[in-house]
């Protein structure tokens, strides 16, 4: 994969999942899915979980938004590409809950269709941390 594609990919997902959980409407998130995704969240926290296809993919980031209530942001740091459509990226997450600030990294773990998101595997670098900000 061409980095300068992936890296234009990631910041339309990125900014569209900003937009998202700041309360928007989704409809660019949407568009950048496959109807036939998978999101996968590792840990032993209220949005851990495997979620198959857009509905549910969107209901877990409906989840997040409220339980981040509306403070929830991504930035990216970095992108790694190869051959094949499959990238990763390390990003870092931002969030307010209860009037506590808390930050992580992840790196996502992407497999794309059609220039749309088929597949993301969530892989926090301190997971007892993620899980302690996302809660049980």
């Amino acid at each position: 994969m061409n980095r300068d594609t992936a890296v234009n990919l990631l910041g339309r997902l990125h900014a569209a999942q900003n937009e998202f959980y700041a309360g928007g409407a989704g409809a660019t998130l949407q568009e950048l899915l496959a109807p036939s995704i998978t999101w996968t969240v590792p840990g032993e926290n209220r949005i851990a979980g495997t979620y198959r296809g857009l509905e549910q993919v969107l209901d877990y980031f409906r989840r997040r938004r409220d339980v981040s209530q509306r403070t929830f942001q991504i930035t990216r740091r970095d992108v790694l590409v190869g051959e094949g459509d499959r990238l990763a990226a390390l990003v870092d997450g931002f969030v307010t809950i209860s009037n506590v600030d808390h930050r992580w990294s992840t790196v996502g773990l992407y497999d794309l269709i059609d220039q749309q998101i088929a597949a993301c595997w969530l892989l926090p670098l301190d997971r007892r941390a993620f899980d302690a900000i996302w809660g049980a």
